[in-house]
């Protein structure tokens, strides 16, 4: 683990009171980055910083996948069944039942009933004042129509995102460490990263609907276009052409490397933006990170218990059951940060929930990567994998 990697948690906390500082001294500075986006019918869809950052986060992830390991991926069917079962057919169900549960329930009252947060209007709906949309009431702000919708529904708003986004930047870290299969999480990042293309928008649509929370369709494909299918794209043109220009020695000791902290630069840029947006509210409601970071905390747990007893139910070897259930308990927060910030905008609950997910991220999978290096015995060495 590289230097920004292994102090993350430092230069997000660093970031949040960055962002929370100039948000509360210098507040034109962030209204101006949120003013810049590209606008569809009139609503500002793309926003432009967020799309260079997230570009640079997730490119060196894309680049990394090499796709005749995602076909030979298809011959360890347990490891990678398990994987997707986990990630697609349980993961996001939970998160949605656990943030509803906790925010809708046992933290409302501290979050306040009647405490509402302003969101974009839906991409390509016409709607007039005093129109509602889900849970959401169209109003008028500043000359902008915009939809109020509860602020506990905002925070799950973000929850669901991070429930349906599977991690494919830092799992490789956390697999590395536990000493798992290199190979399998790297496999499993490729999967992942494919899958996403479909299943995203489609879970996502659902889980917000059923959340009664605005669910714009035309945004969110676009976000997944955006945010997940241009990267990957690049990814797999450039890797192509440099390993035939330069060779594929030269592409992982030398340009690999070089992109590590061009990757948490763009993070913790983004962080300083969200946050400025939100400065304002985390001063006044400190103890909103902590609502937002119990269920998340809850989730990441319940995830990981499943995917290690299930691999354990099915005799994986150790070094496969460590990155099915790391890949499964760990989120892939740019994407969710991005597409909190297009669909609901920079400064909504939504998109701080989503960056409470960073916040919390490092040192929970640290944690439990130290338990999986201290269980190891329960696996069989050798045990099968197919």
């Amino acid at each position: 683990m590289g230097f920004f990697e292994r102090y993350l948690t430092v230069w997000v906390a660093l970031c949040i009171v960055a962002g929370v500082a100039l948000g509360r001294f210098a507040p034109e500075v962030a209204q101006s980055l949120d003013a810049m986006a590209i606008s569809v019918n009139g609503a500002p869809v793309v926003s432009i910083p967020i799309a260079i950052c997230l570009f640079f986060m997730m490119y060196p992830i894309m680049v990394k996948i090499d796709f005749h390991e995602v076909v030979r991926a298809g011959k360890a069917v347990r490891p990678v069944g398990l994987t997707l079962f986990v990630n697609w057919a349980i993961k996001p169900f939970t998160m949605y039942a656990i943030a509803s549960f906790f925010l809708g329930s046992l933290f409302l009252g501290f979050i306040g009933p009647d405490a509402v947060d302003l969101v974009k209007m839906p991409l390509g709906e016409s709607l007039q004042v005093g129109d509602t949309y889900g849970s959401g009431t169209v109003v008028m702000v500043d000359g902008v129509k915009m939809l109020e919708v509860p602020l506990w529904r905002s925070y799950l708003a973000g929850c669901i995102l991070l429930g349906i986004a599977p991690c494919t930047a830092m799992v490789l870290v956390w697999g590395y460490l536990s000493k798992g299969n290199d190979g399998h999480t790297l496999v499993m990042v490729a999967i992942n990263s494919l899958t996403m293309l479909v299943l995203f928008g489609v879970l996502g649509g659902f889980l917000l609907g059923v959340g009664k929370l605005p669910v714009p369709w035309e945004a969110l494909l676009l976000s997944i276009s955006v945010y997940v299918a241009l990267p990957l794209v690049a990814g797999y043109l450039s890797r192509k052409w440099i390993i035939s220009h330069k060779g594929a020695e030269w592409f992982r000791e030398k340009f690999l490397h070089f992109l590590t902290p061009v990757t948490i630069s763009a993070l913790l840029i983004t962080l300083v933006i969200l946050f400025s947006l939100k400065g304002d509210t985390i001063v006044q409601n400190p103890l909103t990170i902590l609502w937002i970071a119990i269920p998340l905390f809850v989730q990441t747990v319940l995830v990981f218990a499943i995917g290690y007893i299930a691999a354990k139910v099915l005799r994986l070897s150790y070094e496969n059951a460590a990155p099915t259930a790391m890949i499964g308990a760990s989120n892939h927060f740019e994407v969710a940060i991005a597409t909190a910030a297009m669909l609901y905008g920079l400064s909504s609950g939504a998109a701080l929930a989503t960056v409470v997910g960073v916040l919390i991220e490092v040192p929970l999978m640290l944690m439990l990567v130290r338990f999986c290096l201290r269980t190891q015995g329960w696996f069989r060495a050798g045990s099968p994998t197919r």
